[in-house]
């Protein structure tokens, strides 16, 4: 009993053993089932999130492709804006370079116009100092001019003591019904050698000695003025001759000529003292041969008019001189 008992509870054993690894059995496959299903489906899921994750890659990529297209869109875009700028940042830089030039050429051209003002200035404010002295030197120009004109007026009557006396020696001549020719310009009186001296000698003819006695008073008389005797320095007897001879010859002949007549004139007796005493002072006889001969117009010798005798005088230049020193220094009076 006792063993069969125990082999009944062995056999009841062992098919528990049995049912329980069958119920294992169904329950690993049904785990299995369900793990397979659970794969399958997260497999579909993500199969499905891949799909929609793949929609959403290429849809991302056609974006990212639009927007590199876009961004090398733009950097050209860039680019050809750079060299833009780079082209008008060297405008600006050549404008600058420009502004800067005019800057300098307008603070020169302000500071040139500033030191024109300053010089136009100061040349006004000398325009008007120089015109304040213009005024008083024109005050006192007036007061020279005045002073100049008198001097002139002294001046023009001490020059024109030759021209004074030759009109004055005319004049005299003239109202003594002598026939003497006064030069114009001179002043000298030409005497006809063929009235004054038979040819080739020296002894003045008594129509010389008459022609002498009325001219030689006369002229000193003039000369021998208040206004004028001051002035007279030298008279002068000159004996000239025609070329006809040797120079010596006619050198010698014009010489005494001359001196005959100097004599003649110191010893003419109508001549007072004072006359005379002049004429040995002042009265010189030169002869000058045929040095100085009278030409025609065709520019040949007019021999007729080369023999002659002049009378001159010569004005003491350094009195008038000293004379016109002291009227141009204080305006003296004559």
């Amino acid at each position: 009993m006792v063993s069969y008992g125990k082999k009944k509870r062995s056999r009841l054993g062992r098919a528990d053993v049995g049912s329980y690894w069958i119920s294992f059995s169904d329950m690993l496959s049904s785990l299995l089932l369900v793990f397979i299903l659970a794969v399958t489906f997260s497999i579909y899921q993500y199969y499905s999130l891949l799909e929609i994750k793949t929609q959403e890659l290429e849809a991302q990529k056609a974006e990212l492709d639009r927007t590199q297209i876009t961004l090398t869109q733009r950097e050209e875009d860039l680019r050809t804006a750079q060299v833009t700028l780079l082209g008008k940042e060297e405008e600006l830089a050549s404008i600058q370079i420009q502004l800067t030039q005019q800057k300098a050429d307008l603070f020169a051209a302000q500071t040139a116009l500033k030191t024109k003002e300053e010089e136009q200035a100061l040349l006004q404010l000398k325009l008007s100092e120089q015109a304040t002295a213009l005024a008083s030197q024109e005050i006192a120009l007036g007061a020279l001019q005045e002073a100049l004109s008198s001097q002139q007026r002294q001046l023009d009557d001490l020059l024109g003591v030759r021209t004074a006396i030759i009109q004055d020696l005319s004049r005299a001549l003239s109202q003594a019904a002598v026939a003497a020719k006064v030069d114009a310009t001179t002043g000298d009186i030409i005497l006809d050698s063929q009235l004054m001296f038979e040819s080739g000698r020296d002894m003045i003819s008594p129509s010389g000695q008459a022609q002498l006695q009325r001219i030689i008073p006369v002229y000193l008389s003039v000369l021998m003025r208040p206004e004028y005797r001051d002035f007279l320095a030298e008279i002068i007897i000159e004996g000239h001759t025609d070329s006809k001879g040797s120079y010596m010859f006619n050198l010698e002949l014009s010489q005494d000529r001359a001196l005959a007549v100097a004599k003649f004139a110191l010893e003419i007796p109508s001549l007072n003292a004072e006359q005379r005493q002049l004429l040995t002072k002042i009265l010189t006889a030169k002869g000058r041969s045929f040095s100085n001969p009278i030409l025609n117009a065709d520019g040949s010798e007019n021999m007729d008019a080369s023999r002659r005798v002049e009378i001159k005088f010569r004005l003491k230049d350094t009195e008038m001189i000293q004379r016109m020193n002291e009227i141009l220094s204080n305006g003296t009076q004559p």
